[in-house]
């Protein structure tokens, strides 16, 4: 036996014994990509260097042996230094993406492409939990979300983004309609959170840390949860009577809702810190933003988030026949539309810039015009005239579109000298809104005048009290934006309540070059989106819009998907040793070695531009199945994987064990679907019973020449008993 000690611990192993073998047979763990047991070692990834006193050079642990007395340390700053410049130059060669761009672009960080491939499949339960990890409104949020993910959305490229917001509304609706899904929630931790604001950041708040096992109550000024979307959203956009399904799933969690409650005035932020054990600050933005225009003060000037809330709450004001509305955002689109539901004859929409230009969703605008609003493009308000102390009248400047600004749009100028008058009986100023400050007057505020919060923590000026949502930071925003910061949040106050640091660091992806992406070969398919009643029909009733999907239209929809994220991710062992460092592989970036193309059996897929050239499929078809059927082609830099002759997998040796699948740490491998269905299972697998821990469990079985070559699980208690595939082969008689 050889002594030697590895981090500090003493370790005794054979003679013969690689670092390595030492390390893992004591617990220690050293990062590799291109090593396995069933195979000879070969050294390729770089990975696994350790360094040894009195060694000068690093040593890679898959190969050098133990030797008596050997010092070695497995993590010395030397040794991570060198294991993130291997990581960078593998990275930056490695052309793939990890996630789908719609999920990094979604602010809920929602598994788009997960739950669009299961409504596709017709897998609707399995994708209304998938959204539900993330969203705990997901039909409500469906319909009102101005979904950033579909801007991401690869298949703009071919034709147009896949109609995600309505697929989630469709999953959701769904679920309404049976016995809905209730997530599971952990043991009562005994601590107890209070959440300021029942709006979209604190019900999910709210939600995620009750599944977390903690007690929480959600306190709320108005009679009803769901904040600006019960009371900022009109109804012919999301029903209500959606929303209040929805938050008695909430409560059937186990979520305590005290309405009618008033920070400031029935309680304060002191007095919770008192009963609990943090409290969470979402009050949200209720004060409608003023433009700052001469005549603001008039009678029948309104706020836009006050006048739909009154709408909503069945006291809308007397808004006359000719409204106008200032703003280009969708509550802009909300209160137009609102106001001709109301009986308004002439209703304009006043915008500074041009209809391209409008940040409100294009669907809103097109169906306000359908319904008769007529739009004041590059015209601005400034003055509102009256007479005897109500608006009369707006004066506009006419304006122009000079240099891009900060935001990148071409910043509107006024025409010197160019003004227009209309008359109107009442104006709605739909620019935005902001926090109420008095209501949080304990907590200290920023330069805009919102909560100021710590971006990744969410902490505030007070111990154990946080913040999220419009009312903090850069104010308000989306909803699904809130709904993501609620989730996060929930995050930290956990680890807060338990005494544990908090990783607030965002997880290294892969990302693909978008400008060296083909799409030619991809066929068009037209992007469905749900019927609408008609204008003359929608105008008169707050009835909602949108008749939703069927299910032959969301699986057609959902089948549009391109499929950009790596089916991998879960276990892909590339990216879990990349996500150890804080590694930056645009040092190295250049032209791709390898071009980006799929080569497909009936069970496997090749894509070469993810390979690492780890070698681990090579040598576990030459070295242990003695087939030959793939090899490195070329030399250098453009080295890759291929069968023979560039042949295809079916016209080589191929026995479709999956062994190299298994073994690949990347997605440049990855199983079809013998498991795909294509192919009759038993063709190459065979279903077998083995018995783990006393339970019996079905496992797949593939043979060669006799020899049990692969093991796959196959029910819950083969996959949660968490095997290797040596041990699950040594249960196969």
């Amino acid at each position: 036996m050889i002594n030697l000690t590895i981090n500090n611990t003493a370790v005794s192993v054979p003679e013969g014994t690689t670092i390595l073998e030492a390390a893992r047979a004591n617990g220690i763990y050293i990062p590799t990509l291109c090593y396995d047991k069933a195979v000879e070692v070969y050294g390729a990834c770089g990975l696994c260097v350790v360094e040894a006193e009195g060694i000068p050079k690093l040593l890679r642990s898959c190969s050098a042996k133990v030797s008596e007395g050997m010092v070695v340390n497995t993590e010395s700053e030397r040794v991570v230094r060198s294991r993130k410049v291997a990581m960078e130059l593998l990275m930056s060669a490695h052309d793939g993406d990890c996630v789908a761009p719609c999920q990094l672009n979604c602010p809920a960080h929602t598994d788009c492409q997960g739950y669009v491939g299961l409504i596709a499949n017709g897998e609707y339960d399995a994708a209304l939990k998938l959204i539900k990890s993330k969203i705990p409104l997901p039909a409500s949020i469906g319909r009102v979300c101005p979904h950033p993910c579909e801007k991401s959305c690869r298949r703009r490229n071919v034709e147009a983004p896949i109609n995600i917001a309505q697929l989630k509304a469709f999953a959701g609706d769904m679920d309404l309609k049976k016995d809905s899904y209730i997530p599971e929630c952990k043991p009562s931790s005994g601590k107890r959170v209070a959440v300021i604001g029942g709006g979209p950041a604190g019900l999910s708040a709210a939600y995620h840390l009750t599944i977390m096992g903690h007690e929480v109550t959600v306190f709320d000024m108005m009679e009803k949860m769901g904040g600006m979307l019960r009371f900022g959203i009109p109804q012919y956009r999301l029903p209500k009577e959606v929303l209040d399904k929805e938050l008695a799933i909430i409560e059937k969690m186990g979520v305590a809702f005290k309405n009618n409650v008033k920070l400031g005035v029935d309680f304060t932020i002191e007095s919770l810190k008192a009963e609990y054990d943090a409290v969470i600050a979402a009050v949200g933005a209720w004060r409608s933003s003023p433009m700052r225009v001469p005549g603001e003060e008039l009678e029948g000037v309104y706020g836009g988030i006050d006048f739909l809330r009154g709408v909503i709450k069945h006291n809308a004001p007397d808004i006359g026949e000719k409204v106008a509305i200032c703003g280009g955002g969708n509550t802009a689109m909300d209160a137009c539309r609102t106001a001709v539901r109301l009986g308004a004859k002439e209703v304009y929409v006043v915008y500074r810039r041009t209809r391209s230009e409008m940040p409100a969703d294009e669907l809103e605008i097109d169906e306000a015009e359908e319904e008769g609003v007529i739009y004041k493009f590059l015209t601005n308000p400034i003055s509102f005239n009256g007479e005897d102390g109500k608006v009369k009248s707006i004066t506009l400047q006419v304006m122009e579109l000079g240099e891009p600004d900060a935001s990148g749009r071409r910043r509107p100028v006024p025409v010197e000298g160019k003004t227009e008058e209309i008359a109107v009986d009442s104006v709605i100023l739909a620019i935005g809104q902001k926090l109420v400050a008095e209501d949080v007057k304990e907590l200290k505020l920023n330069e805009r005048g919102n909560i100021e919060a710590d971006p990744d923590f969410f902490s505030t000026s007070m111990e154990g009290v946080f913040a999220i949502g419009d009312a903090t930071n850069k104010g308000a925003s989306i909803a699904i934006e809130a709904i993501g910061e609620g989730d996060r949040c929930a995050k930290a106050v956990d680890a807060y309540l338990y005494g544990q640091a908090f990783d607030a660091r965002v997880p290294y992806v892969s990302k693909r070059d978008e400008a060296s992406i083909d799409y030619s070969d991809r066929e068009k398919k037209q992007r469905l989106t749900a019927k609408v009643l008609p204008a003359e029909v929608r105008r008169k009733s707050f009835d909602e819009v949108s008749l939703g999907f069927t299910e032959e239209e969301a699986k057609a929809e959902a089948d549009r998907c391109l499929e950009c994220g790596c089916r991998e991710y879960y276990k892909c062992k590339l990216l879990s040793v990349a996500r150890l460092y804080d590694i930056h592989p645009e040092r190295f970036a250049g032209v791709m070695p390898q071009r980006y193309t799929h080569d497909e059996n009936a069970f496997i897929e090749r894509n070469t531009a993810k390979c690492i050239l780890c070698g681990l499929c090579v040598r576990s078809c030459r070295e242990v199945m003695d087939i030959h059927a793939i090899g490195l082609m070329g030399r250098g830099f453009t080295t890759e994987v291929s069968p023979a002759f560039a042949l295809p997998l079916d016209q080589t040796k191929c026995n479709n064990c999956g062994l190299c699948v298994e073994l690949c740490p990347t997605g440049a491998l990855t199983e079809k679907s013998c498991l795909a269905k294509q192919v009759p299972l038993d063709e190459v697998y065979s279903e077998e019973t083995v018995e783990i821990g006393g339970k019996e469990a079905s496992v797949l079985v593939s043979r060669y020449d006799g020899k049990v070559i692969r093991v796959i699980p196959n029910d819950e208690v083969s996959r949660n008993a968490g095997l290797s595939r040596e041990a699950l082969a040594k249960l196969v008689k």
